[in-house]
């Protein structure tokens, strides 16, 4: 029998290493082991009951066949309206794709755009998925490193150097995972200078974290910043993370509409349409009463400056707080080169992580994932409790070090 072997576009990726960090949290569960598990990426809250009831009334109203490949004509109207209150402008429904969270739309967006040689920028720290989505599709990822003395944010400077004639995208993810980094609308302003200079570039603006923010009134979006740019901006958000949805998986996004029909047409060929109950769900998430966000955020601040105070106690390591999103991405240059009680000498983040695990039993994820170190990321979508007890096990865990 012929042995199976994978496409070129499977053996150039690597698994995602928060899926994997989650799957190795689950087994070490499964075998009696107790972990403080710090590297969960989604709210620990419930789907709010008011979203779960309109779920329910539209499966007792047979509302459980196909839509269109753009959902129902409700929910093209609640994601219309929310985009048009919070960046001020409006899009038309030619000009908006849905699909099975946001992370499909991403992953669709450079299905239908890249071509092989074409170079998307992406400033890291960087969300996991970023780099391989666009290997996966024939694309050639182009790392930017941020520092952590400019808040890890892209400056216009470091995106001029990095952009070339085959610069194809640039994606913007902000709130930022890992990093909880926001950006002013200043500084949109001056990327956006850069960007109108190079009129080839398109910009994807990632915004799944768009409600969970800590400062005054809302997230500025790059469109609001600099509307000249609009019609090569992408912008992609979802319900998974403002409103506890990350399994109802429905995510979408507005852009221009050459680029918005090839992204449909593509998913007209895969998915075909986002789950018909998804979508009521996400009308009610989207229109109905927003309380749940706004407490929701406060709880996270909570926990976000308990996490912040605890770990900037332990020598050797230091953070500064998230503006936005549910992590903290932490600095660990002052454990690396130590010895642990076993010998074994800490030479980077990723050591680091897995001595965590095997010496204090919690689980974090390494900044090397990201595509900055020397740094980890905790999750503080977990209680406080959970976020007390991990840290007194990292500290516990340094101080062991030598």
């Amino acid at each position: 029998m012929s042995e199976f072997l994978p496409a070129s576009r499977v053996t150039r990726i690597k698994a995602s290493a928060s899926v994997a960090a989650a799957a190795r949290v689950r087994e070490l569960k499964a075998e009696g082991v107790q972990i403080i598990d710090l590297t969960v990426g989604e709210p620990d809250f419930d789907t709010p009951d008011h979203i779960k009831a309109a779920a329910i009334e539209a499966i007792n109203r047979g509302e459980t066949k196909y839509t269109s490949v753009t959902g129902t004509p409700e929910l093209q109207a609640a994601i219309l309206g929310k985009i048009e209150r919070d960046t001020s402008h409006s899009y038309g429904a030619n000009q908006l794709t849905i699909g099975g969270g946001a992370k499909q739309v991403l992953y669709v967006a450079l299905m239908a755009s890249l071509n092989a040689g074409d170079e998307v920028i992406v400033p890291a720290p960087y969300w996991v998925s970023y780099p391989d989505m666009v290997l996966a599709n024939d694309g050639t990822p182009v790392i930017v490193e941020t520092t952590e003395e400019e808040g890890f944010k892209l400056t216009p400077w470091a995106l001029a150097k990095a952009i070339t004639p085959k610069t194809k995208w640039l994606i913007l993810n902000a709130p930022s995972n890992p990093t909880g980094a926001v950006y002013s609308r200043e500084e949109l302003q001056a990327i956006g200078a850069v960007l109108e200079e190079n009129p080839h570039v398109f910009i994807l603006t990632d915004e799944i974290y768009d409600e969970v923010y800590f400062g005054q009134g809302r997230v500025t979006s790059l469109v609001t910043a600099a509307p000249a740019l609009k019609d090569r901006i992408l912008l992609v958000n979802g319900v998974s993370k403002a409103y506890a949805m990350t399994g109802w998986r429905l995510g979408y996004g507005v852009g221009p509409a050459p680029l918005i029909a090839a992204m449909n047409k593509l998913q007209s060929q895969t998915s075909s349409c986002p789950s018909s109950i998804s979508q009521a769900a996400a009308v009610a998430a989207l229109n109905g009463d927003q309380s749940f966000v706004r407490d929701s955020v406060e709880v996270y601040r909570k926990r976000r400056d308990a996490a912040v105070e605890g770990l900037n106690a332990i020598n050797g390591l230091s953070v500064s707080p998230a503006e936005g999103a549910f992590y903290a991405y932490v600095n660990c240059a002052g454990v690396i080169g130590k010895t642990a009680p076993d010998g074994r000498v800490i030479a980077n983040d990723q050591d680091f992580t897995l001595y965590l695990l095997d010496a204090a039993r919690v689980a974090v994820i390494q900044g090397s994932a990201y595509g900055l170190g020397p740094y980890f990321r905790i999750s503080f979508a977990t209680s406080l409790e959970t976020i007390n007890a991990g840290v007194d096990s990292i500290r516990d865990a340094v101080n062991a070090l030598n």
